[in-house]
């Protein structure tokens, strides 16, 4: 009788993560934590970042005072109970509001996404004394971690995978979760049909989100208050590498039966 094979995956948080800010090197900042906790990248490590901290390099901060509300913006403000402002920023940022009631904006972001206010927030941002600060999502997120994918490899010589992690609901489900919205350097979804089960069986619609899956796992040590952890360095991941985007994860509209 063969003994069980143990199979590990490692997440670690480093530590020493500064506040991001607009021009920030996000590659020398993570390389850097990850030095000064006695470790350094390897081949087939993934790194999961929160998308603030992406979205702060990129400055993509848009203070509401410099915001004009639009008369539709104002009329969809007073439905859901919120700053006109914002509700500007969600429709600008938005192909389609899809569903509202008070204090609830659901959109299908530009980017293909359906989540609430366009993915705009205004916690774990820097504050102006005199005016709220909205943080929008990165214009494009798997270009981001493409880039950062790149600049890692030039900087130490290692192929990692690079994803984005931001909170959304579920439409069955109470509570956020980690999604991924930016990937790189490897699959976003796993393609298992036809592969076979432990009776040998052919799967034949299984299909594993392991982007979502892996930023899922990383918000669970990247919390959402003031943990300050916005990067996850993931190790130990055995699913075979290719090249992938977020773009794999959304689902066509016409094989949404909910839209």
């Amino acid at each position: 009788m063969t003994s069980p094979t143990m199979r590990t995956m490692t997440l670690c948080a480093p530590g020493g993560i500064p506040m991001v800010r607009e021009g920030d090197d996000l590659c020398r900042i993570i390389l850097q934590a990850i030095q000064d906790g006695g470790d350094c990248l390897q081949d087939g490590d993934v790194l999961v970042l929160a998308q603030k901290i992406v979205s702060k390099a990129e400055g993509r901060t848009v203070p509401l005072a410099s915001v004009v509300a639009s008369p539709r913006a104002v009329e969809l403000a007073e439905q859901v109970n919120k700053d006109p402002r914002l509700v500007e920023l969600v429709l600008a940022e938005s192909a389609s509001v899809l569903r509202h009631r008070r204090d609830v904006l659901i959109v299908e972001h530009r980017l293909g996404f359906v989540m609430a206010n366009a993915g705009i927030d205004m916690s774990n941002v820097q504050q102006q004394a005199t005016e709220d600060t909205a943080l929008l999502l990165p214009l494009d997120p798997d270009k981001s971690c493409a880039t950062l994918r790149e600049e890692l490899r030039l900087a130490c010589g290692v192929d990692v995978g690079v994803i984005i992690n931001d909170s959304h609901g579920r439409a069955w489900r109470n509570g956020t979760v980690g999604v991924a919205i930016g990937v790189a350097g490897l699959p976003a979804l796993d393609d298992r049909r036809g592969m076979p089960d432990l009776f040998g069986r052919p799967l034949k619609v299984t299909e594993v989100g392991l982007a979502d899956e892996l930023a899922s796992a990383a918000s669970v040590l990247m919390g959402q208050a003031d943990e300050a952890c916005p990067v996850v360095l993931i190790r130990g991941l055995a699913t075979p590498r290719r090249s992938g985007t977020a773009r794999e994860l959304i689902r066509p509209k016409q094989l949404d039966l909910f839209r």
